[in-house]
């Protein structure tokens, strides 16, 4: 699944900032929610094969914390972004602070 569809879920991106503070079992991540265990756990396959979060077995529990490879893929994406609105942006501001035709023309 496309990271971005991953995130259009608001519980998805609920629980990336969970993780974002600390790995969480799924017991830990589901016990935050309403939802159901198995929509709980819906939600943490899609987040997982989308790459933006691993799992790790402990015994019976999994232990789900943020992937930093897909989390890069964000920033990487987010910095064309910057750097699109940037240059674009600097190109408006000259454009504004350039006088105004006839400005100071008496008609």
């Amino acid at each position: 699944m496309d990271r971005f569809a991953a995130l259009a879920d608001p519980t998805r991106r609920s629980i990336i900032e969970m993780l974002g503070e600390r790995a969480r079992s799924a017991g830990e991540i589901g016990a935050g929610f309403s939802a159901s265990a198995p929509a709980i756990s819906q939600h943490l396959k899609v987040l997982r094969e989308a790459g933006l979060v691993s799992v790790e077995v402990r015994g019976q529990q999994r232990i789900y914390r943020l992937d930093p490879a897909g989390l890069a893929a964000f920033d990487a994406w987010l910095g064309k972004v910057r750097r699109f609105w940037g240059r674009h942006l600097d190109i408006l501001e000259q454009e504004l602070a350039k006088p105004e035709q006839g400005e100071g023309e008496n008609p």
